[in-house]
């Protein structure tokens, strides 16, 4: 990212008679044909919450003491929490922050400040995921999604260490970090950067702004998931602490195996934008390179496709995201059909697990330094 752009890749012009013209027709056809609004339904309010119950229910039986005389109990309430975590992260802020609740933005904002209450910071994720990973899904320097730390080689285009060859193996270490670290260093190192980039500036808020905000989240975060329970579990300090870090490794190993197997698998392109008359291109048109960048998997499991907000229908979240997930299922025929009358790709990988042994078949075609 350069500072001072925002342009930073052009994409090819959709065209007439496009695929993503004539699939939005179709797609937009369905919600209209059958009466359907496209925000959310009865089930989704009813999964939020379910999803709220699961995280702070445990919770408040910890900080009242309940459960104390046991430990694996205690542990227990921890472990299930990391399960809330997720079902929040995935059924419920993710939705709301990318507006799909209501066509009402007040009540949308309103459900995303859950991701505050649970450690994040809602402006860095919106600019991670809404304004980056979404426009810009696998470029190389674009998608803070594949540009993480270098002991992780995310992209064929990023540099190879020798250290890279066991990635497949210790990958899955640094996934269970993954939350844990955002909820103590990420938010600021992230807002710092986008600061740099003048990305926050459609976010209306300033770099003081920002870092005073995210101080305050975070207090009011290690307050009530640490000290109430330091002070009133009964549990001494080092069970709460490991309790912490099992929610913590929990929601980030499962979050992980959730976006990872989407989009760093054999199948994507990571194609890279050509510079002509200094401006860089995209050979594709936006809504085709998503489809090249981008896996379905386990269509057919419904438990786990409500449990984790339809995000298995990654493609059709991806060109469709201003549609509630609970709609997903029902359009990914349409998405499939149109991709394939226009000749395009439209990846699946049929289980949960063999979308994970592709990922992990990636991590290490990329930790041998292949392109």
């Amino acid at each position: 990212m350069r500072s001072g752009r925002r342009d930073i890749v052009r994409f090819a012009p959709k065209g007439s008679n496009s695929f993503i013209e004539m699939l939005t027709g179709e797609v937009h056809k369905y919600f209209l044909s059958n009466n359907i609004s496209p925000y959310a339904n009865t089930g989704m309010w009813v999964k939020t919450a379910i999803m709220l119950f699961c995280y702070f229910a445990p919770c408040v039986v910890m900080i009242t003491g309940l459960g104390a005389n046991n430990l694996w109990l205690f542990l227990g309430f921890w472990f299930l929490m990391g399960w809330g975590m997720i079902g929040i992260g995935t059924s419920v802020m993710h939705d709301a922050n990318h507006g799909t609740y209501s066509p009402n933005k007040k009540i949308n904002n309103f459900i995303g400040y859950i991701l505050e209450v649970i450690g994040g910071y809602t402006v860095t994720w919106k600019i991670q995921h809404n304004v980056l990973h979404h426009t810009y899904t696998n470029i190389a320097g674009l998608d803070d999604d594949i540009s993480g730390i270098k002991l992780l080689r995310l992209s064929p285009q990023q540099q190879w260490y020798r250290f890279h060859r066991y990635q497949h193996i210790y990958a899955w270490c640094f996934y269970a970090l993954m939350t844990l670290y955002w909820m103590t260093a990420k938010d600021y190192l992230q807002v710092i950067r986008y600061k740099q980039h003048d990305l926050l500036i459609k976010q209306k808020v300033s770099l003081q702004q920002a870092i005073l905000n995210i101080t305050w989240y975070k207090m009011f975060y290690y307050s009530y998931i640490l000290v109430l329970p330091f002070l009133f579990s009964g549990q001494p300090w080092y069970f709460v602490l490991m309790g912490f870090l099992i929610m913590h490794f929990t929601a980030g190993l499962f979050l992980a195996c959730v976006f990872q197997p989407s989009h760093i698998v054999p199948t994507s392109a990571f194609l890279l934008p050509v510079t002509i008359d200094g401006v860089r291109h995209m050979e594709d048109s936006w809504a085709v390179h998503e489809l090249a960048n981008t896996t379905d998997f386990a269509p057919r499991s419904h438990i786990l496709s409500w449990f984790i907000g339809g995000l298995n229908f990654q493609i059709e979240h991806h060109l469709f995201t201003g549609v509630c997930h609970v709609h997903y299922r029902k359009i990914a025929p349409i998405v499939k059909s149109t991709a394939e009358a226009f000749g395009l790709p439209y990846h699946v990988q049929p289980t949960f697990f063999k979308a994970l042994k592709a990922h992990a078949k990636m991590l290490k075609a990329l930790g041998k330094g292949q392109n």
